[in-house]
Parts: structure tokens; C-alpha cells; sequence
């Protein structure tokens, strides 16, 4: 029961936060600009100075760990190549680009960052895993997304080139790439530099996860029930069941292995979406399974965090 209630209080208090938001959308206290803007804002500002504050603040040589960081980076190329295969099972090649994206590309910033707050009360190991996972997510979402796009008979340069440059100069990236150089040639921080970048960085999870909240719609869910919920129990179990017991055979325990599982089993980013809707794509499979996940991430992840507890490794 301790176990059960230490997950509880690791997860429901995230996914109460969307609910929130959701609620606050359906009275009409947030529309959908509203939202839009605001998990822009969060993307751009809060975000990057919590995982600036979170590893500037700390001893570089204590923070990297590069055997952590190539585990997510090679555990991320081997779900996109099982989600690759898996998509083979659909005779529509129009919703391969999309399936394969959406099996494996998690909300891995700012899910990943509460759910470590929430338990530890810092960012701990997320901003590594971020630079493991992430910029890989970026590039090989628009290699699908370019390969099987309906229509398309090579890939688009033009929208590769202007993903590797949007990696650069993504906000998050440039928050941990300044974090830890402040770290690492222990920079120091005076008292109100500090106190201004921590109150903007503690808006970052309550303000993201309500304007994720807001964006949901039950109604898109199971458009395309099959390859939906095929790519949703990918993500929400199958990637954790492969690799979980990998990680903690390699020795990865407490805030690591809690950032692994976020990269492997929370819910499908909602950029996912909006990148395959630009893109040429449909949409409507992307969307059901951000929604999807979203919904049922809440149960799988409370599961996952109670196994691991149960066994003593978080």
C-alpha cells in the first residue's frame, strides 16, 4: 500500500493539472489561442531556465554521466526501428509516417521534468536524457514523416534542413547546453539571478501541463481505432516491458531509470500532431494517439512506478 500511494502521489498530481486545464477549456476560461500561446511561452521561457537553474546550480562531474545519455540516445534508434517494422502491418501507407512517429516519440521535456520534480523536487536526471533522446526524436520525425508522406517520392531537404537548424536553436537544447557550462566552469550564481530563474522556471510545469490539458478532445480519440490503439499500447507498454529490465540490468536506479521509463513509456508528444499536420499527413491518427496516450498514460505509469518501487529501485 506504501508503494501503491508513493505512485499515486508521483502521478495523479500531473494528470490533475490537465484536468485542470481541460476544465478550464470547457468553461471558457481558456480558449484554444489562449492555450496555444501559453505552451508556447512555456516552451520558450520557463522551461529552458528550469533545466538551466536545475544543472547550474550542481557539480558538472557529479550531473554528466555519458554512459546514461548513449543508453537513451541507442534505446531511442531501436523503438524507432520496432515501430518501423510494426508499421509494416498496414496496408495504408499514408498512416505509416505518422504511426511510426506517434509509437515512439514521447513527451519526454516536460512530462519527463514533473514527473522527476514531483518525486525528487528537481528536474534531476531529465535535461541528459533530453539530450539523448530528443534531438534524435526531431530528425527522425521528419524522415518519416518526409518517406511516407502521401504523394512523396523522395525526401523533402528543404524540411530536414530546417529541423537540424530548429534543434540548434531549440530553447530547451540551449537551456541545458548553458546550464551545464555554467556547471562545468562553476559559474556562481548571485542570490537574485537565482531567485528570478527559479520563480520563472516554477511556472514551467503548471502552466505546460494545463495548456496540454486544454488542447484535449475526446472525440478524435479512436478515429482510426486499430493502428490508434496498436501504437498506443507501443508506447505505453511495450517499449517499457523491452527495455526497463535492460536499464536496470545496466545499473540505472532512482531518478535515472524514473527518466528512462518517461522516455519510453509516457504519453505521445502533442508536437507530433502539429508536425504531421504541416508536413501533408492526415493527422487524425497522430491526434488520436496524443490523445489516447494521454488518457491512459495516467493508469500505465502509476503501474510502471509501482513495479519499480515495489522491487526497491526508486
Amino acid at each position: 500500500m506504501e508503494n501503491l500511494i508513493f505512485s499515486l502521489n508521483a502521478t495523479i498530481p500531473v494528470f490533475l493539472m490537465m484536468v485542470l486545464g481541460y476544465i478550464f477549456h470547457k468553461i471558457g476560461w481558456m480558449d484554444d489561442e489562449f492555450a496555444a500561446k501559453m505552451n508556447k511561452f512555456v516552451f520558450l521561457v520557463p522551461l529552458p531556465l528550469l533545466v538551466f537553474n536545475d544543472l547550474a546550480t550542481v557539480d558538472f562531474s557529479e550531473v554528466w554521466d555519458i554512459q546514461f545519455v548513449l543508453f537513451c540516445f541507442v534505446v531511442t534508434v531501436i523503438s524507432i526501428g520496432i515501430a518501423s517494422a510494426v508499421s509494416c502491418i498496414w496496408r495504408d501507407k499514408a498512416i505509416k509516417g505518422e504511426f511510426i512517429q506517434a509509437s515512439y516519440r514521447s513527451s519526454a521535456a516536460l512530462l519527463g521534468i514533473a514527473f522527476i520534480q514531483n518525486i525528487y523536487g528537481t528536474a534531476g536526471m531529465a535535461p541528459l536524457m533530453i539530450i539523448g533522446s530528443v534531438p534524435l526524436y526531431n530528425v527522425m520525425a521528419v524522415l518519416v514523416l518526409s518517406l511516407f508522406k502521401p504523394g512523396q517520392k523522395g525526401l523533402d531537404k528543404a524540411v530536414l534542413k530546417k529541423t537540424l537548424k530548429g534543434i540548434v536553436t531549440n530553447p530547451i537544447i540551449i537551456g541545458i547546453a548553458a546550464g551545464l557550462v555554467w556547471s562545468a566552469f562553476r559559474i556562481p550564481m548571485p542570490p537574485i539571478l537565482q531567485k528570478m530563474v527559479s520563480s520563472i522556471g516554477g511556472v514551467a510545469t503548471p502552466m505546460g501541463l494545463m495548456a496540454m490539458g486544454a488542447t484535449f478532445n475526446f472525440g478524435k480519440a479512436l478515429d482510426k481505432a486499430k493502428p490508434t490503439v496498436t501504437a498506443a499500447v507501443i508506447k505505453l507498454v511495450g517499449f517499457c516491458a523491452i527495455f526497463l529490465p535492460i536499464a536496470v540490468q545496466m545499473g540505472f536506479r532512482q531518478e535515472k531509470l524514473v527518466a528512462i521509463l518517461v522516455m519510453l513509456g509516457s504519453a505521445t508528444t502533442v508536437s507530433s500532431f502539429v508536425m504531421a499536420k504541416n508536413m501533408g499527413h492526415e493527422g487524425v491518427l497522430s491526434s488520436g494517439v496524443v490523445m489516447l496516450t494521454t488518457l491512459l498514460s495516467a493508469f500505465t505509469l502509476t503501474t510502471w512506478l509501482y513495479v519499480l518501487r515495489s522491487m526497491g529501485l526508486i
